[in-house]
C-alpha cells in the first residue's frame, strides 16, 4: 500500500518561511507526478506546485516565486519550501502522487500565518 505522509506544518508569522515535507512510503517517488496542494477553510482544494517524474515544475500564479517545488528521489520525499508567508496562505496542505495506475493523498498538514 503506497502512503504519502506529510509533516513540517505550524503556526508561522507573517513574512516568515516553513518548509512541508512529504514522505513515499511503499512505492517510489521518482515514477510519480507529485503535486502540492491547499485548501483553505470553506474554500476548494487548489493546486500551489507540481513536480512531474521527469523533474518538470510547474506553480499557481498566486505562489510562484515564494513557493519552491523540490524532491529526493533517494530518500523518496517531496518538499515544497515557502518564503515570505502571507496570511492568505493559511490552509491546509496536502500532496499528492498520481500516474497511470495511482492516485494517492496524504492527510494533509496545517499551515496558519498569523501575528
Amino acid at each position: 500500500q503506497v502512503q504519502l505522509v506529510e509533516s513540517g506544518g505550524g503556526l508561522v508569522q507573517p513574512g516568515g518561511s516553513l518548509t512541508l515535507s512529504c514522505a513515499v512510503f511503499g512505492s517510489a517517488l521518482r515514477i510519480y507526478d507529485m503535486t502540492w496542494y491547499r485548501q483553505a477553510p470553506g474554500n476548494q482544494r487548489d493546486l500551489v506546485a507540481t513536480i512531474t517524474s521527469d523533474g518538470t515544475t510547474n506553480y499557481a500564479d498566486d505562489v510562484e516565486g515564494r513557493f519552491t517545488i523540490t524532491r529526493d528521489t533517494a530518500k523518496n520525499t517531496l518538499w515544497l519550501h515557502i518564503n515570505n508567508l502571507k496570511p492568505e496562505d493559511t490552509a491546509v496542505y496536502y500532496c499528492n502522487g498520481r500516474n497511470s495506475f495511482r492516485n494517492v493523498w496524504g492527510q494533509g498538514t496545517r499551515v496558519t500565518v498569523s501575528s
